[in-house]
């Protein structure tokens, strides 16, 4: 199923506490709540938990609207932001601008120290990911993102017909949960890593994004600014690394230091 969801901001202004649409987006119905949290998290609206007094989903059933309300004393200006909502890879926003405006958001580096990873533990997330696939299984259609420990145990897994939405859903899970930020933890998506699946794990927190297909080359140039480790085409036994090896740890093979993944790195 695809079916549109407005998410509107409740927040402080001028003329008193208002509501302001800020997003329309073709999703899959459920975990509409997570969906705005997890949006807002990742488009700057806000940081934590305290930063939302509540997010409801509409009591009409095909109203398709979920209302998030800010903290009164956040600040938040909708007509200067709306440029930021970034909802599909062909925004036609240029690749310096979209760089620039998450700079510009004053997000810090992902901490170096905190996570590592072996990468025969990276080898099983795409079989594990795969298996718990419920909807894809009965589809055939759905995008899917997995939040992942160091050990390669599933944590969560979040489903929808938009590969931004299900990684929205999953990390808006997290956030409504008060476990962000994600320094320790591992996402794998089911498809390819775009800019804006990037940009969502850097304000979440994410130390580390693999997917099964490609990045773009602005994913790329994101993630290494931003220490944050990318994996593709984490299939078939096999990886490219195109930023943040650190976190990697590999078998040395032989006296010379060579690693198990070391001939697919890039």
């Amino acid at each position: 199923m695809e079916e549109p969801l407005e998410i509107r901001v409740g927040h402080s202004s001028p003329a008193g506490y208002i509501t302001s649409s800020v997003s329309i987006t073709m999703r899959t119905p459920g975990e509409d709540r997570e969906l705005a949290a997890g949006f807002l998290l990742s488009e700057g609206v806000v940081t934590s938990l305290s930063d939302l007094v509540a997010v409801t989903v509409s009591p009409k059933p095909d109203a398709n609207m979920v209302r998030a309300d800010l903290a009164p004393a956040l600040v938040f200006e909708p007509e200067s932001q709306t440029r930021h909502f970034y909802t599909t890879s062909s925004c036609g926003i240029c690749g310096k601008a979209s760089l620039a405006a998450i700079a510009a958001r004053g997000l810090k580096p992902i901490p170096r120290d905190i996570l590592r990873i072996a990468a025969s533990v990276v080898h099983t997330l795409p079989e594990t990911l795969r298996q718990a696939q419920a909807g894809f299984e009965a589809t055939g259609g759905l995008h899917a993102s997995a939040l992942f420990d160091s050990s390669g145990a599933l944590l969560s897994l979040r489903e929808d017909v938009g590969r931004h939405n299900a990684l929205d859903k999953l990390v808006g899970g997290e956030l409504l949960a008060g476990r962000i930020p994600l320094h320790n933890r591992v996402v794998i998506v089911s498809g390819r890593s775009s800019f804006e699946l990037v940009q969502k794990c850097i304000a979440a927190g994410v130390s580390v994004l693999a997917s099964v297909g490609a990045p773009s080359s602005l994913a790329v140039e994101l993630a290494r600014e931003w220490d944050l480790t990318l994996l593709g085409f984490v299939r078939n036994g096999r990886y490219n690394i195109y930023s943040g090896e650190w976190r990697i740890l590999h078998e040395a093979q032989n006296a010379g230091g060579l690693n198990s993944a070391s001939a697919d790195q890039k």
